[in-house]
Protein backbone atom coordinates (compact mmCIF):
# COMPACT_ATOMS: atom_id res chain seq x y z
CA UNK A 1 0.00 0.00 0.00
CA UNK A 2 1.76 3.48 -0.75
CA UNK A 3 1.87 5.70 2.10
CA UNK A 4 -0.64 7.84 0.92
CA UNK A 5 -3.64 5.44 0.81
CA UNK A 6 -4.16 4.79 4.31
CA UNK A 7 -5.40 8.97 4.43
CA UNK A 8 -7.97 8.45 1.67
CA UNK A 9 -11.32 6.47 2.45
CA UNK A 10 -12.84 6.13 -0.64
CA UNK A 11 -11.45 6.00 -4.64
CA UNK A 12 -12.96 5.84 -8.03
CA UNK A 13 -10.76 4.10 -10.42
CA UNK A 14 -11.90 3.95 -14.64
CA UNK A 15 -15.24 3.75 -13.09
CA UNK A 16 -17.92 3.64 -15.87
CA UNK A 17 -21.39 3.62 -15.59
CA UNK A 18 -25.11 3.83 -17.26
CA UNK A 19 -28.59 3.09 -16.91
CA UNK A 20 -29.04 2.77 -20.50
CA UNK A 21 -25.75 1.35 -22.59
CA UNK A 22 -26.09 3.73 -25.05
CA UNK A 23 -25.88 6.81 -22.82
CA UNK A 24 -22.99 6.40 -20.49
CA UNK A 25 -23.09 8.81 -17.57
CA UNK A 26 -19.67 8.02 -16.48
CA UNK A 27 -16.66 7.03 -18.35
CA UNK A 28 -13.63 5.93 -16.75
CA UNK A 29 -14.05 8.10 -13.58
CA UNK A 30 -11.11 8.83 -11.75
CA UNK A 31 -10.89 10.30 -8.55
CA UNK A 32 -10.32 9.95 -4.60
CA UNK A 33 -11.91 11.31 -1.30
CA UNK A 34 -9.35 11.82 2.01
CA UNK A 35 -10.69 10.98 5.30
CA UNK A 36 -12.07 13.84 7.87
CA UNK A 37 -12.71 16.07 4.34
CA UNK A 38 -16.02 18.02 3.23
CA UNK A 39 -16.35 17.28 -0.41
CA UNK A 40 -18.49 19.54 -2.53
CA UNK A 41 -19.96 17.44 -5.70
CA UNK A 42 -20.90 19.77 -8.53
CA UNK A 43 -22.07 19.31 -12.11
CA UNK A 44 -24.93 20.39 -14.33
CA UNK A 45 -28.35 18.58 -13.57
CA UNK A 46 -28.52 15.31 -14.60
CA UNK A 47 -24.60 15.08 -14.76
CA UNK A 48 -24.93 11.94 -12.39
CA UNK A 49 -24.26 13.74 -8.93
CA UNK A 50 -26.59 11.40 -7.24
CA UNK A 51 -25.34 8.27 -9.77
CA UNK A 52 -22.24 8.68 -7.85
CA UNK A 53 -23.78 8.59 -4.24
CA UNK A 54 -25.72 5.40 -5.30
CA UNK A 55 -22.26 3.87 -6.17
CA UNK A 56 -20.75 4.87 -3.53
CA UNK A 57 -23.83 3.12 -1.43
CA UNK A 58 -23.55 0.23 -3.41
CA UNK A 59 -27.23 0.41 -4.58
CA UNK A 60 -25.85 0.09 -8.57
CA UNK A 61 -22.86 -1.46 -9.45
CA UNK A 62 -20.46 0.32 -12.06
CA UNK A 63 -20.57 -1.48 -15.67
CA UNK A 64 -16.66 -1.62 -15.32
CA UNK A 65 -13.25 0.07 -13.57
CA UNK A 66 -13.06 -0.47 -9.69
CA UNK A 67 -14.59 1.35 -5.95
CA UNK A 68 -12.39 0.97 -3.54
CA UNK A 69 -13.93 1.99 -0.04
CA UNK A 70 -11.45 1.39 2.98
CA UNK A 71 -12.64 -2.11 4.71
CA UNK A 72 -15.49 -1.58 7.70
CA UNK A 73 -16.29 2.49 6.73
CA UNK A 74 -19.76 3.30 8.13
CA UNK A 75 -22.12 5.20 5.43
CA UNK A 76 -25.25 7.32 5.93
CA UNK A 77 -27.35 9.07 3.74
CA UNK A 78 -30.05 11.70 3.23
CA UNK A 79 -32.66 10.02 1.04
CA UNK A 80 -35.23 12.25 -0.88
CA UNK A 81 -38.33 10.21 -0.01
CA UNK A 82 -39.25 8.00 3.28
CA UNK A 83 -40.21 4.50 2.36
CA UNK A 84 -43.73 3.88 2.19
CA UNK A 85 -43.09 0.97 4.98
CA UNK A 86 -41.77 3.47 7.56
CA UNK A 87 -45.02 6.25 7.65
CA UNK A 88 -46.76 4.38 10.63
CA UNK A 89 -43.38 4.47 12.42
CA UNK A 90 -43.18 6.83 15.35
CA UNK A 91 -40.27 9.45 15.41
CA UNK A 92 -38.70 7.42 18.03
CA UNK A 93 -39.20 4.72 15.85
CA UNK A 94 -38.27 6.01 13.04
CA UNK A 95 -34.61 6.68 14.36
CA UNK A 96 -34.19 3.52 16.08
CA UNK A 97 -34.93 1.82 12.54
CA UNK A 98 -31.90 4.31 11.18
CA UNK A 99 -29.85 3.08 14.32
CA UNK A 100 -30.37 -0.39 14.09
CA UNK A 101 -28.58 -0.29 10.15
CA UNK A 102 -25.75 1.13 12.00
CA UNK A 103 -26.08 -0.89 15.18
CA UNK A 104 -27.38 -4.49 15.61
CA UNK A 105 -28.21 -4.78 19.18
CA UNK A 106 -31.23 -2.15 20.65
CA UNK A 107 -30.53 1.36 21.43
CA UNK A 108 -31.16 2.37 24.64
CA UNK A 109 -31.56 5.90 25.99
CA UNK A 110 -32.41 7.34 22.61
CA UNK A 111 -34.23 10.28 23.15
CA UNK A 112 -31.02 12.15 23.91
CA UNK A 113 -30.00 11.63 20.95
CA UNK A 114 -33.24 12.36 18.91
CA UNK A 115 -32.94 15.88 20.45
CA UNK A 116 -29.73 16.51 19.29
CA UNK A 117 -29.85 15.47 15.83
CA UNK A 118 -33.23 17.55 15.53
CA UNK A 119 -31.96 20.48 16.92
CA UNK A 120 -29.43 20.59 13.97
CA UNK A 121 -32.45 20.28 11.33
CA UNK A 122 -34.55 23.02 13.36
CA UNK A 123 -37.58 20.49 13.97
CA UNK A 124 -39.58 20.34 16.97
CA UNK A 125 -41.59 17.80 17.65
CA UNK A 126 -43.34 15.05 19.51
CA UNK A 127 -41.27 11.97 19.32
CA UNK A 128 -44.39 9.60 19.68
CA UNK A 129 -46.12 11.22 16.52
CA UNK A 130 -46.19 9.61 13.08
CA UNK A 131 -44.28 9.89 10.49
CA UNK A 132 -47.12 10.17 8.10
CA UNK A 133 -48.46 13.21 9.70
CA UNK A 134 -45.74 15.13 8.97
CA UNK A 135 -45.68 17.76 5.64
CA UNK A 136 -43.14 17.02 3.18
CA UNK A 137 -40.77 19.88 4.55
CA UNK A 138 -40.67 17.96 7.73
CA UNK A 139 -40.26 14.60 6.15
CA UNK A 140 -37.12 16.12 4.55
CA UNK A 141 -35.65 16.95 7.63
CA UNK A 142 -36.38 13.83 9.15
CA UNK A 143 -34.63 12.24 6.87
CA UNK A 144 -31.53 13.96 7.12
CA UNK A 145 -31.40 14.05 11.02
CA UNK A 146 -31.74 9.71 9.86
CA UNK A 147 -28.52 10.20 8.63
CA UNK A 148 -26.66 12.32 11.08
CA UNK A 149 -27.26 10.33 14.27
CA UNK A 150 -25.70 7.34 12.59
CA UNK A 151 -22.51 9.34 12.89
CA UNK A 152 -21.61 7.41 9.97
CA UNK A 153 -17.40 7.73 8.89
CA UNK A 154 -18.88 8.77 5.55
CA UNK A 155 -21.54 10.80 5.72
CA UNK A 156 -23.82 11.83 1.97
CA UNK A 157 -25.82 14.44 1.85
CA UNK A 158 -28.08 15.02 -1.22
CA UNK A 159 -29.57 18.90 -1.29
CA UNK A 160 -29.49 18.79 2.49
CA UNK A 161 -30.74 22.53 2.84
CA UNK A 162 -33.89 22.29 0.85
CA UNK A 163 -36.60 22.53 3.08
CA UNK A 164 -34.38 23.91 5.76
CA UNK A 165 -34.91 27.68 7.35
CA UNK A 166 -32.38 30.15 7.98
CA UNK A 167 -31.33 29.06 11.22
CA UNK A 168 -32.12 25.36 10.20
CA UNK A 169 -29.28 25.51 7.59
CA UNK A 170 -27.21 27.63 10.41
CA UNK A 171 -27.35 24.84 12.51
CA UNK A 172 -26.20 22.62 9.55
CA UNK A 173 -23.15 24.50 8.43
CA UNK A 174 -22.16 24.62 12.14
CA UNK A 175 -22.26 21.10 12.72
CA UNK A 176 -21.02 19.79 9.01
CA UNK A 177 -17.66 22.67 10.50
CA UNK A 178 -17.32 20.42 13.64
CA UNK A 179 -17.98 17.05 12.00
CA UNK A 180 -14.74 14.99 12.55
CA UNK A 181 -15.56 12.45 9.51
CA UNK A 182 -15.73 12.82 5.86
CA UNK A 183 -18.80 14.15 4.37
CA UNK A 184 -19.44 14.78 0.89
CA UNK A 185 -22.41 17.06 -0.44
CA UNK A 186 -24.89 17.63 -3.08
CA UNK A 187 -26.41 20.86 -3.04
CA UNK A 188 -26.60 24.26 -4.89
CA UNK A 189 -26.70 26.49 -2.32
CA UNK A 190 -23.33 28.15 -2.90
CA UNK A 191 -22.65 30.37 0.19
CA UNK A 192 -23.67 27.04 2.49
CA UNK A 193 -20.69 25.07 0.72
CA UNK A 194 -18.79 27.76 0.88
CA UNK A 195 -18.89 27.72 4.70
CA UNK A 196 -16.24 24.27 5.44
CA UNK A 197 -15.80 22.73 1.84
CA UNK A 198 -11.94 22.51 1.41
CA UNK A 199 -12.72 20.69 -1.85
CA UNK A 200 -14.73 19.66 -5.16
CA UNK A 201 -15.52 16.92 -7.26
CA UNK A 202 -16.36 18.76 -10.72
CA UNK A 203 -18.98 16.31 -12.80
CA UNK A 204 -18.37 17.02 -16.17
CA UNK A 205 -18.64 15.41 -19.60
CA UNK A 206 -18.74 11.87 -18.07
CA UNK A 207 -15.79 12.56 -16.44
CA UNK A 208 -14.57 13.86 -12.81
CA UNK A 209 -12.76 16.79 -11.93
CA UNK A 210 -10.83 17.09 -8.46
CA UNK A 211 -9.97 19.97 -7.57
CA UNK A 212 -8.62 21.61 -3.77
CA UNK A 213 -10.05 24.62 -2.05
CA UNK A 214 -13.10 26.21 -1.13
CA UNK A 215 -15.97 26.35 -3.23
CA UNK A 216 -16.43 29.59 -4.58
CA UNK A 217 -12.40 29.71 -5.20
CA UNK A 218 -12.83 26.72 -7.42
CA UNK A 219 -16.03 28.07 -9.10
CA UNK A 220 -13.88 31.09 -10.08
CA UNK A 221 -11.00 28.86 -11.15
CA UNK A 222 -13.86 26.88 -13.70
CA UNK A 223 -14.97 29.53 -14.75
CA UNK A 224 -11.41 31.12 -15.99
CA UNK A 225 -10.97 27.75 -17.49
CA UNK A 226 -14.27 28.18 -19.47
CA UNK A 227 -13.36 31.62 -20.44
CA UNK A 228 -9.76 30.43 -21.98
CA UNK A 229 -11.26 27.31 -23.67
CA UNK A 230 -14.07 29.94 -25.38
CA UNK A 231 -11.14 32.15 -26.17
CA UNK A 232 -9.10 28.89 -27.92
CA UNK A 233 -12.01 28.02 -29.34
CA UNK A 234 -12.89 31.39 -31.07
CA UNK A 235 -9.27 31.53 -32.51
CA UNK A 236 -9.88 27.85 -33.80
CA UNK A 237 -12.82 28.37 -35.62
CA UNK A 238 -11.39 31.41 -36.98
CA UNK A 239 -8.08 29.79 -38.59
CA UNK A 240 -10.91 26.44 -39.59
CA UNK A 241 -12.59 28.88 -41.20
CA UNK A 242 -10.01 30.67 -43.52
CA UNK A 243 -8.96 27.67 -44.07
CA UNK A 244 -12.70 26.52 -45.52
CA UNK A 245 -12.20 29.99 -47.75
CA UNK A 246 -9.40 28.53 -49.21
CA UNK A 247 -10.81 25.08 -49.90
CA UNK A 248 -13.67 26.68 -52.06
CA UNK A 249 -11.29 28.89 -53.46
CA UNK A 250 -9.16 26.02 -55.07
CA UNK A 251 -11.48 23.19 -54.72
CA UNK A 252 -12.12 23.71 -58.45
CA UNK A 253 -8.69 23.83 -59.82
CA UNK A 254 -6.66 20.78 -60.76
CA UNK A 255 -3.40 19.40 -60.79
CA UNK A 256 -0.82 20.27 -57.97
CA UNK A 257 -3.32 22.03 -56.71
CA UNK A 258 -5.60 19.67 -55.91
CA UNK A 259 -2.66 17.81 -53.22
CA UNK A 260 -2.53 21.41 -51.42
CA UNK A 261 -6.29 21.08 -51.00
CA UNK A 262 -6.26 17.42 -49.80
CA UNK A 263 -3.77 18.91 -47.26
CA UNK A 264 -5.59 21.69 -46.07
CA UNK A 265 -8.55 19.64 -45.56
CA UNK A 266 -6.89 17.51 -43.22
CA UNK A 267 -5.56 20.23 -41.55
CA UNK A 268 -8.85 21.55 -40.87
CA UNK A 269 -9.97 18.03 -39.45
CA UNK A 270 -6.90 18.30 -37.35
CA UNK A 271 -7.74 21.68 -35.74
CA UNK A 272 -11.55 20.84 -35.47
CA UNK A 273 -10.35 17.91 -33.27
CA UNK A 274 -8.32 20.38 -30.93
CA UNK A 275 -11.56 21.87 -29.84
CA UNK A 276 -12.70 21.58 -26.62
CA UNK A 277 -16.79 21.18 -25.44
CA UNK A 278 -17.96 24.22 -23.69
CA UNK A 279 -18.61 23.28 -20.49
CA UNK A 280 -22.33 22.31 -19.94
CA UNK A 281 -21.91 22.86 -16.10
CA UNK A 282 -21.16 27.06 -17.02
CA UNK A 283 -24.29 27.52 -19.25
CA UNK A 284 -27.65 28.61 -17.70
CA UNK A 285 -31.20 28.94 -18.53
CA UNK A 286 -31.83 31.59 -21.14
CA UNK A 287 -33.66 34.05 -20.13
CA UNK A 288 -37.69 33.39 -20.37
CA UNK A 289 -40.98 34.89 -19.66
CA UNK A 290 -44.21 33.21 -18.08
CA UNK A 291 -47.14 34.62 -20.49
CA UNK A 292 -50.50 35.60 -18.44
CA UNK A 293 -53.63 34.63 -19.63
CA UNK A 294 -55.27 37.65 -21.04
CA UNK A 295 -58.95 37.13 -20.87
CA UNK A 296 -59.22 37.01 -17.18
CA UNK A 297 -60.16 40.20 -15.42
CA UNK A 298 -61.13 41.66 -12.00
CA UNK A 299 -60.88 39.78 -8.70
CA UNK A 300 -58.82 36.45 -8.99
CA UNK A 301 -58.53 34.67 -5.45
CA UNK A 302 -60.29 35.48 -2.16
CA UNK A 303 -59.10 33.84 1.28
CA UNK A 304 -61.46 34.68 4.11
CA UNK A 305 -60.29 31.75 6.97
CA UNK A 306 -58.17 28.92 6.22
CA UNK A 307 -56.87 25.84 8.60
CA UNK A 308 -53.41 25.78 10.20
CA UNK A 309 -51.63 22.79 12.08
CA UNK A 310 -50.56 23.43 15.59
CA UNK A 311 -48.78 20.50 17.54
CA UNK A 312 -51.67 17.84 16.71
CA UNK A 313 -54.27 20.55 16.67
CA UNK A 314 -56.19 21.74 13.73
CA UNK A 315 -56.90 25.91 13.93
CA UNK A 316 -59.17 27.61 11.78
CA UNK A 317 -58.16 31.10 11.41
CA UNK A 318 -59.66 34.37 9.59
CA UNK A 319 -57.89 36.69 7.26
CA UNK A 320 -59.28 38.36 4.44
CA UNK A 321 -56.90 38.06 1.42
CA UNK A 322 -58.28 39.49 -2.50
CA UNK A 323 -55.56 38.90 -5.13
CA UNK A 324 -56.20 40.77 -8.61
CA UNK A 325 -54.22 40.60 -11.66
CA UNK A 326 -50.46 41.52 -11.44
CA UNK A 327 -50.58 41.07 -7.62
CA UNK A 328 -47.85 38.52 -5.61
CA UNK A 329 -48.68 36.61 -2.00
CA UNK A 330 -46.01 35.41 -0.31
CA UNK A 331 -47.16 32.44 2.04
CA UNK A 332 -44.85 32.07 5.46
CA UNK A 333 -44.49 29.66 8.43
CA UNK A 334 -42.83 26.80 9.67
CA UNK A 335 -43.01 23.87 8.11
CA UNK A 336 -45.95 21.70 9.03
CA UNK A 337 -48.27 24.51 9.77
CA UNK A 338 -50.18 24.04 6.32
CA UNK A 339 -48.42 25.97 3.41
CA UNK A 340 -48.88 23.30 1.06
CA UNK A 341 -52.22 22.40 2.10
CA UNK A 342 -53.58 26.13 1.70
CA UNK A 343 -52.02 25.93 -1.96
CA UNK A 344 -53.89 22.52 -2.54
CA UNK A 345 -57.04 24.11 -1.48
CA UNK A 346 -56.35 26.76 -3.91
CA UNK A 347 -55.59 24.80 -6.85
CA UNK A 348 -58.79 22.46 -6.22
CA UNK A 349 -60.98 25.49 -5.67
CA UNK A 350 -63.08 23.02 -3.04
CA UNK A 351 -62.08 24.65 0.59
CA UNK A 352 -64.75 26.88 2.23
CA UNK A 353 -63.21 30.27 2.51
CA UNK A 354 -61.22 30.38 -0.54
CA UNK A 355 -62.93 31.73 -3.82
CA UNK A 356 -61.39 31.34 -7.05
CA UNK A 357 -62.16 33.41 -10.33
CA UNK A 358 -64.08 30.20 -12.46
CA UNK A 359 -62.14 31.49 -15.44
CA UNK A 360 -58.54 31.65 -14.33
CA UNK A 361 -56.35 29.40 -15.36
CA UNK A 362 -53.56 27.61 -13.08
CA UNK A 363 -50.06 27.04 -13.47
CA UNK A 364 -48.79 25.13 -10.43
CA UNK A 365 -45.19 24.06 -9.39
CA UNK A 366 -45.59 21.53 -6.70
CA UNK A 367 -42.26 20.99 -5.12
CA UNK A 368 -42.33 16.89 -4.82
CA UNK A 369 -43.52 17.22 -8.85
CA UNK A 370 -46.01 15.17 -7.78
CA UNK A 371 -48.34 17.18 -10.66
CA UNK A 372 -45.80 15.73 -13.66
CA UNK A 373 -46.31 12.15 -15.04
CA UNK A 374 -43.59 10.61 -14.09
CA UNK A 375 -44.55 7.87 -16.71
CA UNK A 376 -44.73 9.93 -19.49
CA UNK A 377 -41.87 11.27 -21.88
CA UNK A 378 -40.50 14.44 -21.41
CA UNK A 379 -41.83 15.49 -24.97
CA UNK A 380 -45.32 14.03 -24.13
CA UNK A 381 -45.08 16.25 -21.00
CA UNK A 382 -44.47 19.66 -22.38
CA UNK A 383 -46.83 18.76 -25.64
CA UNK A 384 -49.48 18.64 -23.41
CA UNK A 385 -48.83 21.62 -21.59
CA UNK A 386 -48.30 23.47 -25.05
CA UNK A 387 -51.84 22.39 -26.23
CA UNK A 388 -52.36 23.99 -30.09
CA UNK A 389 -48.94 25.78 -29.73
CA UNK A 390 -46.82 24.57 -32.92
CA UNK A 391 -44.20 21.71 -31.88
CA UNK A 392 -41.32 24.50 -33.18
CA UNK A 393 -42.34 26.75 -30.03
CA UNK A 394 -42.27 24.16 -27.88
CA UNK A 395 -38.77 22.70 -28.55
CA UNK A 396 -37.97 26.24 -28.47
CA UNK A 397 -39.49 26.61 -25.28
CA UNK A 398 -37.35 23.52 -24.09
CA UNK A 399 -34.30 24.72 -25.22
CA UNK A 400 -34.18 27.55 -23.22
CA UNK A 401 -34.43 25.17 -20.42
CA UNK A 402 -31.47 23.31 -21.50
CA UNK A 403 -33.64 20.31 -22.28
CA UNK A 404 -31.73 19.00 -25.36
CA UNK A 405 -33.47 16.51 -28.18
CA UNK A 406 -32.08 13.61 -26.78
CA UNK A 407 -33.80 14.18 -23.07
CA UNK A 408 -37.15 14.81 -24.88
CA UNK A 409 -36.96 10.57 -24.98
CA UNK A 410 -36.80 10.05 -21.42
CA UNK A 411 -39.09 9.20 -19.28
CA UNK A 412 -39.96 11.97 -16.25
CA UNK A 413 -39.09 9.89 -13.79
CA UNK A 414 -35.75 9.14 -14.63
CA UNK A 415 -34.63 12.63 -14.46
CA UNK A 416 -32.70 13.98 -12.11
CA UNK A 417 -34.66 16.70 -9.36
CA UNK A 418 -33.26 19.64 -11.00
CA UNK A 419 -34.08 18.62 -14.49
CA UNK A 420 -37.68 17.87 -13.26
CA UNK A 421 -37.56 21.79 -11.92
CA UNK A 422 -36.70 23.09 -15.01
CA UNK A 423 -39.35 20.66 -16.92
CA UNK A 424 -42.07 22.50 -14.97
CA UNK A 425 -41.00 26.12 -15.59
CA UNK A 426 -40.92 25.34 -19.44
CA UNK A 427 -44.63 23.68 -18.85
CA UNK A 428 -45.77 26.90 -17.02
CA UNK A 429 -44.04 29.22 -20.10
CA UNK A 430 -46.26 26.99 -22.54
CA UNK A 431 -49.18 26.99 -20.06
CA UNK A 432 -49.40 30.78 -20.18
CA UNK A 433 -51.55 30.72 -16.78
CA UNK A 434 -53.59 33.56 -15.00
CA UNK A 435 -52.59 32.33 -11.51
CA UNK A 436 -49.62 31.24 -10.63
CA UNK A 437 -48.60 29.10 -7.59
CA UNK A 438 -45.11 28.33 -6.69
CA UNK A 439 -44.46 25.77 -3.66
CA UNK A 440 -40.44 25.93 -3.21
CA UNK A 441 -39.59 26.86 -6.73
CA UNK A 442 -35.77 26.59 -6.36
CA UNK A 443 -35.34 23.48 -4.28
CA UNK A 444 -33.09 21.38 -6.66
CA UNK A 445 -32.33 24.23 -9.23
CA UNK A 446 -28.47 25.25 -9.85
CA UNK A 447 -27.60 28.34 -8.21
CA UNK A 448 -26.79 30.19 -11.51
CA UNK A 449 -30.49 30.22 -12.77
CA UNK A 450 -32.00 31.18 -9.53
CA UNK A 451 -31.32 35.31 -11.15
CA UNK A 452 -33.01 34.03 -14.04
CA UNK A 453 -36.06 32.47 -12.63
CA UNK A 454 -36.42 35.62 -10.22
CA UNK A 455 -36.38 38.43 -13.40
CA UNK A 456 -38.86 35.89 -15.06
CA UNK A 457 -41.24 36.06 -11.96
CA UNK A 458 -41.07 39.41 -11.57
CA UNK A 459 -41.83 40.14 -15.19
CA UNK A 460 -45.01 38.25 -14.88
CA UNK A 461 -48.50 39.99 -15.13
CA UNK A 462 -50.61 37.55 -13.77
CA UNK A 463 -51.64 37.08 -10.36
CA UNK A 464 -48.87 34.97 -7.83
CA UNK A 465 -48.55 33.07 -4.84
CA UNK A 466 -45.33 31.74 -3.26
CA UNK A 467 -44.02 29.78 -0.71
CA UNK A 468 -40.71 29.48 0.00
CA UNK A 469 -37.63 29.09 2.59
CA UNK A 470 -35.10 31.20 0.49
CA UNK A 471 -35.03 34.87 1.92
CA UNK A 472 -32.18 35.49 -0.64
CA UNK A 473 -34.48 34.54 -3.55
CA UNK A 474 -37.47 36.52 -1.94
CA UNK A 475 -35.16 38.84 -2.07
CA UNK A 476 -35.10 39.26 -5.50
CA UNK A 477 -38.62 39.22 -5.75
CA UNK A 478 -41.80 41.96 -5.90
CA UNK A 479 -44.11 40.96 -2.79
CA UNK A 480 -46.98 42.50 -2.69
CA UNK A 481 -48.51 41.32 0.41
CA UNK A 482 -47.84 38.58 2.73
CA UNK A 483 -49.59 35.98 5.03
CA UNK A 484 -48.22 34.54 8.21
CA UNK A 485 -49.64 31.29 8.97
CA UNK A 486 -47.84 31.48 12.12
CA UNK A 487 -49.42 34.71 13.39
Amino acid sequence: MNNNDKFIILRFNKVSFGYDENKPLLEDANFFVRKNTKVAIMGQNGSGKTTIFDLMQKSIFPDSGMINIEKETTIAASHQVIPRSMLDLTVREFFEKSLSKRFSEKIYDIDPKIEEVLNVVNLNCSYDKKVRFFSGGQQARLLLASAIIQKPDLLLLDEPTNNLDKEGIENLKNFLTGYKKTCIIISHDADFLNSFVDSVLYVFNKSVEQYVGNYLDVVERIRILHESTDRKNVMLKKEIQGIYNKVSYFGNKGGRIRLVVKRMKKKAKMLEEKKIEVRRDDKTISPFVIPSQSDVKGLIVRISDFSVMQGSNIINKKTNIELRKNERLLLKGPNGIGKTTLLESIVKNQALGIEINSNVKIGYYRQDFSILDFDSTVYESLSEAAGKKPEGVMRSVAAGFLINSELMDEKIGNLSEGQKGLISFARLVLQEPGLLILDEPTNHINFRHIPIIAEALNKYAGTMIIVSHSLEFIDQLRIDSILDLES
